[in-house]
């Protein structure tokens, strides 16, 4: 992968994006001062457990989130458009037309009661216009693009008519309908068995390359950051943590935390040995710890580590991670990191 890193400007640029939902009782701070960017042909991946702010990462992208409760603040910026201004006929355009999504699961994100040709038609007809028939020409043409056998029949098809891969086809046809810049990408494939989850993979980096779209994609699964991503960025508690290219951080990790993740996977594990977890559970949003919310998990926790989030530190070009101990993590080699044997 090359990372897009002599592609130009960035194509989207997030700076210290907070979200916070309001509820009658608390304030819940889902967000936390989260900065990326990304270029186009790029493809970025947010890498994290549940709840670690990935998919409200999303939804803040595409102003998805409930208005009345839920409080946005920081910058987004798609190719120097200010995103977060944007409301009413102009949002409208901006979703689909120059931003895309595909969700986890197309059951939810499909209308049952239409067809997949006309969920196809109304968004192609919407955005760029034109007759039925010239629509419905260009969503067949999708069809086929996605590599769905009998794209003629199937777009007269229901949802619940075809299996979960060809609905997850379609959720992909359906985002690239108004030829997107960007690309967002929630989990796509954790409800696909194995074979069929490498399959929508290697479409999707394929379409992706051809477009030029950059691409934000949110998985928990380390195999599939491998297989699809330019860079990672990984999230614990609403923050970003680490980031950098993809093979430096999960060949090399600076966190304790990815070194963790990347312990707690049965790759490379002997069949009687136990899987390594991460003790503990995740922190409670509503009253995160004064200092790094990671440090009660942490096997490298020292005194400092709890007085305020640790600052953002380059251990190498293209690389950043928010850890005071990164040294000593990065010294480790990843055989000693499932005994939680640092040095």
């Amino acid at each position: 992968m090359d990372g897009g890193q002599d592609r130009g400007p960035p194509l989207l640029e997030v700076a210290d994006l907070t979200v916070r939902f309001v509820g009658h009782e608390a304030r819940v701070q889902a967000l936390a001062g989260v900065s990326f960017s990304l270029r186009a042909g790029e493809v970025l991946c947010l890498l994290g457990e549940s709840g670690s702010g990935k998919s409200v990462t999303l939804r803040a992208l595409m102003q998805l989130l409930p208005p009345g409760r839920t409080e946005v603040a920081g910058q987004v910026r798609l190719a120097g458009q200010d995103v977060l201004a944007l409301r009413g006929r102009a949002l409208q355009a901006f979703r689909g037309g120059s931003v895309a999504m595909v969700f986890q699961e197309p059951m939810s994100a499909l209308d049952p009661v239409y067809t997949i040709g006309q969920h196809l038609i109304e968004a192609i007809r919407q955005h760029r216009g034109g007759s039925r028939a010239a629509a419905r020409a260009r969503a067949i043409g999708l069809l086929e693009l996605v590599k769905i056998p009998a794209a003629a029949r199937r777009i007269d098809a229901y949802p619940h008519e075809l299996s979960g891969g060809l609905r997850q086809r379609a959720m992909i046809a359906l985002a690239l309908s108004c030829t997107p810049r960007l690309l967002l990408a929630d989990e796509p494939t954790t409800a696909l068995d194995a074979t069929v989850q490498i399959q929508v993979l290697i479409l999707l980096r394929r379409l992706q390359q051809e477009f030029g779209m950059g691409t934000l994609f949110v998985t928990h699964d380390l195999a599939v950051a491998a297989e699809i991503a330019d860079r990672v960025a990984v999230m614990y508690a609403g923050r970003i943590v680490e980031e950098g290219p993809v093979a430096a951080v999960l060949r090399a990790p600076a966190h304790p935390y990815t070194a963790a993740l990347l312990a707690s996977t049965v790759h490379d594990q002997a069949p009687d040995q136990d899987i390594p977890t991460i003790p503990g559970s995740p922190p409670d949003l509503g009253a995160l710890p004064p200092g790094c919310s990671f440090a009660p998990r942490c096997a490298l926790v020292r005194d400092a580590c709890r007085i305020g989030p640790p600052p953002a530190t380059h251990p190498a070009p293209g690389r950043m991670v928010r850890c005071l101990r990164s040294a000593d993590v990065l010294a480790t080699p990843l055989a000693s990191l499932a005994t939680g044997d640092y040095r």
